[in-house]
């Protein structure tokens, strides 16, 4: 199962796909791919840093 991340609001989820729709901002929004691959986030299962905006 996947994490995915909504490009709009920020909301999380895990799913295998991505909705048609946010299910918390009611928009149609992209959704990112926030499955961790790297060890320091395993315990969580999804990337805190994607869809962060940098400084």
């Amino acid at each position: 199962m996947a994490s995915w991340k909504c490009s709009n609001c920020g909301y999380a989820l895990e799913t295998d796909a991505p909705p048609d729709q946010c299910p918390s901002c009611k928009q149609k929004c992209e959704f990112l791919d926030a499955t961790c691959y790297t060890p320091d986030c395993a315990a969580e299962g999804i990337d805190q840093r994607v869809g962060k905006k940098g400084k």
